[in-house]
């Protein structure tokens, strides 16, 4: 992707010609927002496949290994598709990895709520198609979409989840502090101390946000890094373990299998047969 931003609509016609070419999960090197009008998708990502209709939002952060195969529904499909470079817009796209980590897909119903996302997309596709489109209103309404996205999830969550919004900034800090370490071989304590604060207190933030301790999203990075290379490399076991912050192997395969149910070695032979 040479551009900062891209947007273009995808068709039943552009469906049927995606699912007739060799479609294998692969990895983005910038950022993805898809808004589905009509139709359903078939989305692979962390490492699991499952079906969407329309209407929705997903969101594929950069780097995460993931294949979509758009489908008609009742003979129609149509998706906008929104690609971006994370520097474009830095603090909506963290803030989107941080909402959609570990679920990249949101249904909404059909309604006023989505109708505006389709106008706003409408609104960009139309800047973006003038002869010198002014990037700064499209910036303003990609960021209008993305805190409309926020504002839907969080409607979608349950009470008692919707009170932790004074804890979110302390929690996105964590996740930006945890990609930029995730691979070094540290603790609770250090990501405690590098916000402030006792282990204890940020253990309370992930629960009640994430319902995870801080050591549990730790490993689920690091596994979740792991699992990326297994697919996308040919480095040992043992280099990627060491990659990931493990300096023993047994002691990475014995951590990986307890997570994934199956050894490295089994994952990255069941994800490549599937990919073939």
């Amino acid at each position: 992707m040479r551009n900062l931003f891209e947007i273009f609509k995808l068709n039943d016609q552009d469906a049927r010609k995606i699912q007739a070419e060799i479609n294998k999960p692969h990895i983005h090197t910038y950022e993805e927002l898809i808004i589905g009008m009509h139709g359903k998708i078939e989305h692979f990502i962390d490492f699991k496949s499952n079906i969407y209709e329309a209407p929705f939002a997903c969101y594929v952060s950069k780097g995460k290994i993931h294949k979509i195969v758009p489908q008609s529904k009742n003979g129609r499909c149509e998706l906008w598709v929104l690609r971006f470079k994370s520097e474009f817009i830095p603090e909506s796209a963290f803030n989107l990895y941080s909402k959609f980590h570990d679920s990249a897909n949101l249904l909404f119903k059909q309604g006023r709520s989505f109708k505006r996302l389709v106008a706003i997309c409408e609104m960009i596709h139309d800047e973006m198609i003038q002869d010198s489109p002014k990037l700064i209103i499209v910036k303003k309404l990609l960021s209008t979409l993305f805190t409309m996205i926020d504002l839907e999830q969080r409607t979608q969550q349950p009470a008692d989840v919707q009170k932790i919004s004074n804890q979110d900034t302390t929690f996105i800090a964590f996740l930006a502090i945890l990609e930029a370490n995730f691979r070094r071989s540290v603790g609770v304590s250090y990501y405690a101390e590098k916000l402030f604060m006792s282990s204890k207190n940020l253990n309370t933030i992930t629960q009640t946000i994430w319902q995870q301790s801080v050591s549990e999203i730790i490993e689920t990075r690091k596994l979740l890094e792991a699992k990326n290379l297994l697919l996308s490399s040919d480095k040992t076991i043992a280099e990627i373990g060491f990659e990931v912050g493990y300096s023993d192997k047994a002691y990475f395969s014995s951590v990986f299998k307890k997570k994934s149910g199956v050894t490295p070695s089994t994952f990255r032979e069941q994800m490549r047969n599937l990919t073939v």
